[in-house]
């Protein structure tokens, strides 16, 4: 293989695959460097078609596999069925000096073949709400230097939803949605009757239920409503990198992937003042070799670009690259998922619903919109994800075995109705991860030290939800209602953001307002690594949107000689 590029993306996932592409169409060699082994759309998803009785177990794993990978077996999505597409945990150690649920998926495509799909857009209100509420430090940028970049991955990897006009959740170039069922569509309205400012809509999704001819020149077609799409999607109806954006970037011509490339470090040029290239570990011989590119793209996922930055040591960066003021691996933060209430519904006995939704209602956040609401104790705000099913087996009083069991089975049960939080925390300095000392991992890299931890603003978040979830419950008309707090660690919620923040001096950050080091302009982060604040929406369309506008100005630089 050439050892030389025009550019090297480190990392295969959601914002990896999108660098890749968007570099590549603008005419510079790419090369992708990915840890883990090599997935082909539709030629590496093994468990993609397989009924539930093919399955060996069912899509559970074997209490051995349980003990022995207690932590990832947590993961939203994991299972019998799944489990190729999650690290094992004894390959990839690293130390919880505070308890942190690193969930990972190392392979081309990374995460983005078992993501949430979930793709609402920010509002003005997050990039200037850290300053306005004062809980942190604003962003560099505002929403409409993001807003037509947004446009341009709608667009490309297929978004569903409605145009609804929430102030909190702007519209978006969207495809039709998945319909309500019955008892959705209810809540929705009893939540409207009630709450005038509170919006049960169709949340955004990464799902093409309406093909347009730039997702059929993909290859890709129509969701088909089977909810197996963790498992890989055969007909490429939700967007990963694998079935879309890679696709994509390889048609050019111009990129190179490499599988089972482990990167060690960035490598910084003493006497020009920038990253030469990078050095990589193979996975599977250990030999180390080195990668030149004028450019380099960091989309490891948050904490392995932090990571790579703080093992990326030289006589201009000795404590990590571009870490001149002590901030590499600080103010790292997640989303709090601990909250959940669920009851049921005893209206719509004689109504079912067709398919298998894969998509949920969204209630839009509406907690401390900009400005800090003064009845709130708490600062910044929350989505709540929700819905409705109705299960199968009409309730018994010994439903085990035997004919009044079987017999139940032909009846659908009771409508269930949920709703749980997605809640934004506050980026702290103390909340970081760091390189051990003493621990390193099987390629001889510094393990990661994670102490990352919940404070009282998140408490009193959770407890607002819990309170508000409850309410609207009551007032809709649902009985049993429980509420529950899972206590999860932080890192389950599979959102990790911060570690190498974006901001307007290299004083208060790592990145400036085009994803660049300060100290080392042809560096770019754009994966969760660079996120100034978490914001309440799922982040992972943001990423997209910041490495697409990231990679085009690189292009430009790059074609003007001035990376």
């Amino acid at each position: 293989m050439e050892n030389s590029f025009d550019a090297i993306v480190v990392g295969s996932g959601i914002s990896g695959g999108w660098a890749a592409k968007e570099l590549c169409e603008k005419g510079l060699k790419t090369l992708v460097l990915e840890r883990g082994r090599s997935v082909v759309h539709n030629k590496n998803y093994p468990t993609a078609n397989l009924k539930p009785w093919e399955i060996p177990h069912r899509g559970r794993v074997t209490q051995d596999y349980l003990k022995d990978n207690p932590l990832i077996s947590k993961a939203a999505g994991f299972g019998e069925e799944t489990k190729h597409f999650f690290i094992q945990d004894k390959d990839h150690p690293y130390v919880q000096e505070k308890p942190f649920d690193w969930i990972r998926g190392y392979q081309v495509g990374g995460k983005s073949l078992t993501w949430g799909r979930a793709t609402q857009r920010w509002s003005e209100f997050e990039f200037k709400a850290p300053e306005l509420q004062g809980y942190g430090m604003n962003w560099p940028i505002g929403y409409e230097d993001v807003a037509p970049w947004y446009s341009h991955v709608e667009k490309f990897i297929g978004v569903c939803g409605t145009r609804d006009g929430i102030v909190a959740m702007p519209d978006g170039e969207f495809m039709r949605p998945f319909d309500f069922n019955c008892a959705e569509s209810y809540l929705s309205q009893k939540i409207k009757e009630y709450y005038p400012d509170r919006h049960m809509v169709h949340a955004r999704w990464a799902h093409l239920t309406d093909p347009q001819e730039i997702h059929i020149q993909q290859g890709r077609g129509q969701c088909q409503a089977r909810n197996m799409c963790m498992r890989g999607c055969p007909f490429g109806g939700y967007f990963s990198s694998v079935s879309s954006t890679l696709p994509w970037a390889d048609r050019t011509g111009n990129l190179t992937i490499r599988p089972y490339s482990v990167v060690h470090s960035v490598i910084y040029d003493e006497k020009t003042g920038k990253a030469g290239g990078v050095r990589v570990i193979d996975a599977n011989t250990k030999e180390t070799i080195e990668f030149k590119a004028k450019i380099i793209f960091l989309n490891a996922s948050a904490l392995n670009s932090v990571l790579i930055m703080l093992n990326s040591k030289s006589n201009r960066f000795p404590n990590g690259l571009g870490n001149d003021y002590d901030l590499l691996g600080k103010y790292v933060a997640f989303h709090n998922y601990r909250g959940w209430v669920s009851g049921e519904l005893e209206k719509f006995q004689d109504k079912y619903y067709f398919g298998r939704n894969p998509t949920e209602p969204i209630i839009a956040n509406f907690r401390n919109l900009g400005q800090k609401d003064p009845n709130l104790d708490f600062v910044g705000g929350y989505t709540i994800f929700s819905g409705a099913w109705r299960g199968r087996g009409k309730e018994m009083s010994n439903p085990t075995f035997g004919k009044e069991f079987k017999e139940a089975q032909s009846q659908p049960g009771n409508w269930h109705v949920y709703m749980y939080m997605q809640g934004e925390t506050i980026p702290k300095s103390e909340n970081h991860v760091r390189l051990s000392e003493k621990e390193v991992d099987p390629f001889g890299i510094p393990q990661l030290v994670t102490s990352v931890g919940y404070d009282e603003n998140d408490e009193k978040m959770l407890q607002d939800f819990l309170s508000q979830a409850q309410e609207m419950m009551e007032r809709a008309g649902v009985k049993n209602i429980e509420i529950s707090d899972s206590e999860q660690a932080p890192g389950l919620d599979i959102h990790e953001m911060g570690g190498a923040r974006m901001g307007t001096s290299p004083e208060n950050s790592l990145l400036n307002s085009w994803n660049q080091v300060h100290a080392c302009k042809n560096v770019f982060v754009t994966d969760g690594a660079c996120m100034t604040s978490t914001g309440n929406q799922s982040p992972s369309l943001l990423y997209m949107a910041l490495t697409a506008r990231a990679a085009n100005y690189a292009a430009e630089e790059f074609k003007k000689g001035n990376l």
